[in-house]
């Protein structure tokens, strides 16, 4: 009975993220033929438009016939052009800067507003709608970052918590690190609140899931699926969810610059959305993604740090968008600490949010109780800064946490030629 109260208030309270959901979705009934063409009419308009109105595309865009011959645009050089990366047709009394620790260690500052905000609302939402959701059944997240976690949940209403959290049927928890007492805490939500749907990290769904099947839980039967983001979904992870919480876990690929990449159907299988995104996979599987929809800060061929490969072929779920497989990509380590803690590697990302300076970098744990930060910085990080880091390692991970910084270099590589921001303590 809620349900359709709440759908109706959150469509008055978001009509532009319905308007672009119902457009969204309406591409969905397009044939396969139909949506690539879509997509590479929208491709050749956003390269236009990048080449008259972008400092960084005008200045780089000779020649705009042959896509492949266009240069590649790599975090570093968001780091150094983010400026010039801002379309001359913004309004810059709108766009605002958000931040993203980096999946491959390379922090990063993008430019966003409302009207991309809502559009990456919107094809979340039709990511749900995959595991037949509907707007108005109860999402309850498990998420590690900060701006993610304030009240009214990633919504961010600016009205009193438990008002936003009844329109918007979705709740955030704060997800940095947990111990067994918090695996508890939450699975006791999950019964009281009674979601249709679950999201987070891969790890933590998975750590939870654990917890579940070794308590032998019940988890209510409201659950109809569980979407894992922001890391690889391994097959045990995956095989553990569906344990624990009886539905499909559904696997999602994006980012926060550019979000809504991909998604499993309810066939399990990953659809790229081509009205969203043109994704291309080198010969080293190295993904580029060239957003579709973003004028305000335009991604072309964008070095996203990830692997994977686009395939052929076709898939009975009724999505006429083409399929890929993801490769190896954001393994990430979870840190333990000697008071019992298990912390997630966002909560390392949060400790360096904002710092430009930073090229690269990575969290090392040497031992139960010590942390290597290494850096490729310039200028140098101040002692000042490291001082008030190491406050903030013992305040956010363990008050016994000892820290040491490095200015490095260079930052080696994993043999799969990804890099790890953060990794373990290995005994």
């Amino acid at each position: 009975m809620l349900e359709p109260v709440r759908g109706w208030l959150h469509r008055r309270q978001r009509p532009a993220r319905y308007t672009q959901l119902a457009e969204l979705i309406g591409n969905q009934r397009l044939s396969r033929a139909q949506v690539l063409q879509k997509q590479r009419d929208d491709l050749a308009r956003m390269v236009a438009f990048a080449a008259e109105h972008v400092p960084w595309y005008r200045q780089r865009f000779a020649d705009i016939s042959d896509f492949g011959a266009l240069p590649i645009l790599t975090k570093p050089d968001v780091i150094e052009h983010l400026d010039d990366l801002l379309a001359d047709t913004a309004d810059r009394s709108e766009a605002k800067i958000g931040h993203t620790g980096g999946s491959t260690g390379k922090p990063l500052a993008f430019w966003y507003d409302e009207a991309k905000h809502e559009l990456m609302r919107a094809g979340m939402m039709r990511s749900y709608m995959g595991s037949g959701w509907r707007p108005g059944r109860k999402i309850l997240n498990f998420w590690g970052a900060r701006q993610d976690t304030v009240a009214g949940g990633v919504f961010g209403a600016a009205i009193d918590a438990k008002w936003a959290d009844f329109i918007a049927a979705e709740r955030t928890v704060a997800a940095f690190e947990y111990t067994e007492r918090q695996l508890r805490e939450w699975a006791d939500h999950i019964r009281a609140y009674r979601p249709v749907l679950l999201q987070g990290y891969a790890s933590i769904l998975a750590e939870l899931a654990r917890f579940v099947i070794d308590e032998r839980i019940a988890m209510p039967t409201s659950l109809i699926g569980v979407y894992s983001t922001a890391e690889v979904l391994e097959d045990r992870q995956r095989e553990l969810m569906e344990r624990a919480f009886s539905c499909r876990a559904f696997n999602q690929y994006g980012s926060r610059e550019v979000p809504n990449i991909a998604c499993e159907c309810r066939r399990g299988r990953m659809h790229v959305f081509t009205d969203m995104v043109f994704l291309e996979s080198a010969a080293d599987e190295r993904l580029l993604v060239t957003s579709l929809t973003n004028r305000l800060m335009p991604t072309i061929r964008y070095d996203i740090g990830d692997s994977g490969r686009l395939l052929d072929g076709d898939c009975d779920c009724g999505w006429p968008f083409p399929l890929m497989e993801m490769g190896m990509c954001r393994q990430n380590d979870l840190i333990r600490t000697p008071g019992g803690k298990t912390v997630h590697p966002s909560t390392f990302n949060r400790l360096l949010y904002g710092l430009t300076q930073i090229r690269q970098y990575q969290w090392r744990q040497t031992a139960p109780d010590r942390m290597v930060l290494s850096v490729v910085a310039s200028p140098a990080l101040s002692e000042a800064f490291v001082n008030g880091l190491r406050a903030n390692l013992r305040a956010e991970v363990d008050a016994g946490m000892e820290l040491e910084v490095l200015h490095v270099e260079e930052i080696p590589r994993t043999a799969s030629g990804k890099h790890r921001f953060v990794i373990g303590f290995q005994p």
